[in-house]
């Protein structure tokens, strides 16, 4: 796992999400209540921002797409009405007030 540098914890704070780009890959980070979730950041339907979006709360942290409204589970990345459809997730930890991401190598 190579971890990335991307953004301060502070610069997301509890209930939001944000856009941002690391070595060309779109990521959205979002921050549920100081757990933060990290999904490939372009909406597979017709390329919307993810880290656009709006944050739901149901059982689990939901991501609506601000193009179309496509919902995912900022968790799993499952599409929460087609099962075929899922946005890629990616781990994340915080190390000295840095959101750190793990890309596979």
């Amino acid at each position: 796992m190579r971890w990335v540098d991307t953004v301060t914890a502070d610069q997301c704070p509890a209930g939001t999400i944000i856009e941002h780009v690391v070595d060309g890959t779109v990521l959205a980070i979002a921050n549920i209540t100081g757990v933060f979730r990290v999904t490939d950041g372009i909406c597979p339907h017709q390329g919307g921002s993810i880290g656009k979006g709006t944050l739901h709360q149901y059982e689990t942290c939901i991501v609506r797409c601000p193009w179309h409204g496509w919902e995912y589970d900022l968790e799993t990345g499952q599409h929460q009405s087609i099962p075929s459809v899922a946005l890629k997730t990616y781990e994340s930890r915080v190390v000295g007030g840095v959101v750190q991401v793990g890309f596979e190598q």
